[in-house]
């Protein structure tokens, strides 16, 4: 991983919006964008009002007609170039990432690489957008089914994923002949700001791709103009089920991706060296914000409990938290100081009401970076389901151990909570397994794999109230979400015949 490029990063610029392929300065209101690991700001951002966002859904309805009608082995061309031009570019982005939102480096990397696997997956339009055809289906009868654009369409994605979350959206939007805008975390904008650059180069037309950045202002006039057709969103429940009520009221097309509390099973039987290794890089990646994090390991028996608690807080002994700069680090800081915060008082939280504290994180301290937003790995033994630690989404570097005596109780804990994101099972037995993965109420499942996120080539999405809307994010589901299904049915009646009214409904009896 080349580091230099952090270096060429301007320190005092204000990120702006990119409209109708332009960057665009906002003399309105702006906030500062922070380097978690030094606590300090390095830019401001522009927080767009209602007529900048106008503009840019104004420049994405101006360009969708050409679009639209652009042919999809062209617009795949331009995927191609786009794809290119991101891994030229894979150094600069994942720096910005790192700046930014302060995961280490190889973890920025990883990150952006599978936001480039759903590029990869979008080049493949004109296999992907072929209608359905049949022939004589009735005399002289043809039908066929057509796949055709909404319009505009939005993303609104968030802090923790800043280059392939937006990814998960816009190349299959864009590829089936939408345009869109999307509005990304205010937290850390310049990622998004710069790959749209490099939609640009790629060919992409003006307008066809734009970008705000705002709060709650651009959203609100995102899910309220009528000429915005569907949104994306992933997040938090709690506005995801805003975005989704409001959008649908509207009359949008609305995915809205939300909150997770993510369970791993370990059986009895699970090769125990390799579940903690899985646990730790699945709890404590990424500083525990991201939305497969696993923050709940249910551990079946006691003696299971026992062993996996007393692996867990060796491993903790030698997990490197520091600046995401530095490769040899496996975890950095959290996103903001309140953010911080938020996650060290549910730690408190967990001490008041009774759980184990097996791993104090609280008191890290990282040389040279004492004003970062630093916490250090947190492991909690004993909690039970009536605890707020147990049910509500920490989104930071903490695991909590419950302990269940047998499978179908710790079955019966996934199932009954309100998220149905993703779910893993550490066992040998496949019989286990299989039962776990037919039977478990989650929408994506792994087994002995702690992050089961699916590929490009398949969809993403969750169970219950971790999902607001039918259809997951990217892959298949993208086609059917980013497009609307019209049946064509032809006859040409043979020349020089009257034929006479039919006044009974067509069928082929």
């Amino acid at each position: 991983m080349n580091t230099e490029a952090l270096a060429t990063i301007e320190t005092t610029e204000t990120v702006g919006h990119f409209i109708n392929g332009q960057m665009v300065a906002d003399n309105g209101r702006t906030q500062d964008v922070f380097n978690p690991a030094t606590g300090h700001a390095v830019r401001q951002v522009a927080l767009a009002g209602k007529s900048t966002v106008e503009e840019a859904i104004a420049a994405a309805e101006a360009a969708y007609p050409a679009w639209r009608d652009t042919p999809p082995i062209k617009r795949a061309r331009i995927m191609f170039r786009f794809k290119e031009l991101l891994e030229q570019n894979a150094d600069q982005v994942v720096a910005l990432i790192t700046e930014e939102h302060g995961k280490v480096l190889n973890d920025a990397h990883g990150e952006f690489m599978r936001g480039v696997e759903n590029v990869e997956y979008a080049c493949g339009a004109p296999e992907l957008l072929k209608g359905e055809h049949s022939k004589n289906v009735g005399p002289a009868i043809d039908s066929w089914s057509e796949f055709q654009p909404l319009g505009v369409v939005a993303g609104i994605t968030p802090f923790n994923f800043p280059a392939m979350v937006p990814m998960w959206m816009y190349p299959m939007a864009l590829i089936c002949g939408n345009t869109f805008v999307l509005k990304p975390s205010e937290r850390d904008p310049s990622a998004p700001m710069f790959i749209a650059t490099l939609l640009k180069q790629a060919g992409l037309p003006d307008g066809v791709f734009n970008v705000v950045n705002g709060d709650k202002e651009a959203v609100d006039t995102l899910l309220h103009d009528p000429r915005v057709q569907a949104v994306s969103f992933v997040g938090s429940t709690p506005i995801a089920e805003y975005i989704y009520s409001t959008g649908t009221a509207n009359g949008k097309r609305v995915q809205a991706l939300g909150g997770a509390k993510n369970h791993a099973i370990v059986m009895p039987d699970a090769d125990m060296d390799n579940t903690v290794s899985a646990l730790m890089g699945a709890a404590y990646g990424s500083c525990g914000e991201r939305c497969m994090a696993i923050s709940v390991a249910v551990a079946v028996g006691d003696d299971t409990a026992d062993t996996l608690v007393d692996k867990l807080k060796h491993e903790l002994t030698d997990l490197k938290v520091g600046n995401g700069c530095d490769n040899s680090n496996d975890m950095g800081p959290l996103i903001t100081g309140p953010h911080r915060d938020k996650v060290r008082g549910y730690i408190d939280l967990g001490v008041e009401e009774g759980a184990e504290l097996a791993v104090d994180g609280r008191g890290l301290k990282v040389d040279g970076h004492e004003d970062g937003f630093f916490l250090g790995g947190t492991l909690f033994d004993r909690v039970t389901p009536e605890m707020k630690i147990y049910n509500d989404e920490i989104f930071g570097p903490v695991l909590c151990v419950v302990r269940a005596h047998n499978m179908q109780e710790a079955m019966d804990l996934i199932d009954n909570h309100e998220y149905g994101n993703g779910t893993c099972i550490f066992t040998r037995d496949g019989e286990a397994a299989r039962y776990f993965s037919d039977n478990i109420k989650v929408g994506m499942v792994g087994v002995n794999v702690p992050l089961p996120v699916p590929v490009a080539y398949h969809s993403f999405g969750g169970w219950k109230r971790s999902l607001f809307g039918d259809l997951f994010a990217y892959g298949p589901d993208a086609i059917r979400f980013y497009t609307r299904r019209k049946t064509i049915t032809q006859r040409w009646p043979k020349g020089g015949v009257r034929e006479k009214a039919q006044y009974t409904f067509p069928s082929n009896n």
